[in-house]
C-alpha cells in the first residue's frame, strides 16, 4: 500500500510517467423487442426483458498527472491481450518515455512473463526494461486510480444503456475517452502514506520493544 502511495507522490515527469491500469468485464445486452421512440409528451419506451450477448473485456489506462485516459475493448483479457496493450502503450502512446511506472493489481497476467509468452525474446526484453510495475495489495484495489476511472466510465457511458455488440461498444468507449481527455479531466489524489498510517493503523503489525 505504501509503495503505491509513494508512487502517487512523485512529481510529473514525462520521461517516467505514472500510468494506472485496470480491467473489467462488460456484459453485452441486446433488446428482445423493438423500442418505441420518444415523442412529445411521451418518453421512450422499452421492454424490461433483454438478451445477454456474452461479455467482453474493458482495459483502462490512466495517467493521473497527464490528464489522459484510454478505455479500450477486447473480446478477451488473456495474458496475450495484456501484453499487446502494454506494447502499444510503450511503443505508440509513450515512445519517448525512458520508463513507464505502471500501477496495477497482481493478476497473474500482469507480469513480464506475459510479454515473453507473446513476443520474441528480444522484443519482450526491450519492453520489460521500460516497465516498472507496482502492484496494489490484495483487497486494496481502491488504491488503483484506474479502478476509479472505470467507475466513471460505467456511470457515464454504460448506465441505463443496452449495447448489444462489441463494435458499437468500442466506438462508444473511444468517444468517451476522447471527450474526457478533451475536457482535460485530471485526478486530485490526497490520500498519503501518513494518512494510511493513522487511519489504517490496525492493518500494520504490532511491534513490541523492550
Amino acid at each position: 500500500m505504501e509503495d503505491v502511495l509513494e508512487v502517487y507522490r512523485r512529481p510529473y515527469n514525462p520521461d517516467f510517467p505514472v500510468i494506472c491500469m485496470d480491467e473489467q468485464p462488460i456484459q453485452l445486452v441486446g433488446e428482445v423487442r423493438t423500442r418505441i421512440p420518444a415523442k412529445p409528451g411521451t418518453p421512450e419506451r422499452y421492454d424490461y426483458e433483454y438478451r445477454r450477448n456474452g461479455s467482453v473485456a474493458g482495459f483502462m489506462f490512466v495517467e493521473p498527472l497527464g490528464c489522459y485516459r484510454e478505455m479500450s475493448i477486447n473480446e478477451r483479457r488473456t495474458s496475450e491481450d495484456w501484453a499487446h496493450k502494454i506494447a502499444r502503450l510503450l511503443e505508440e502512446k509513450y515512445p519517448d518515455a525512458q520508463k513507464i511506472i505502471l500501477v496495477c493489481d497482481n493478476l497473474n497476467t500482469h507480469k513480464a512473463g506475459s510479454l515473453y509468452a507473446t513476443f520474441n525474446p528480444e522484443k519482450a526484453l526491450r519492453l520489460s526494461k521500460r516497465l516498472d510495475i507496482h502492484y496494489t495489495p490484495k483487497h486494496g484495489s481502491w488504491l488503483n486510480i484506474a479502478e476509479i476511472e472505470l467507475s466513471v466510465f460505467t456511470n457515464q457511458c454504460l448506465a441505463g444503456r443496452r449495447i448489444p455488440e462489441i463494435e458499437t461498444l468500442k466506438k462508444e468507449a473511444a468517444k468517451w475517452s476522447t471527450t474526457r481527455n478533451r475536457e482535460q479531466v485530471g485526478v486530485d489524489w490526497h490520500f498519503t502514506t501518513k494518512d494510511a498510517q493513522i487511519k489504517l493503523k490496525k492493518l500494520y503489525p504490532s511491534v513490541q520493544t523492550n
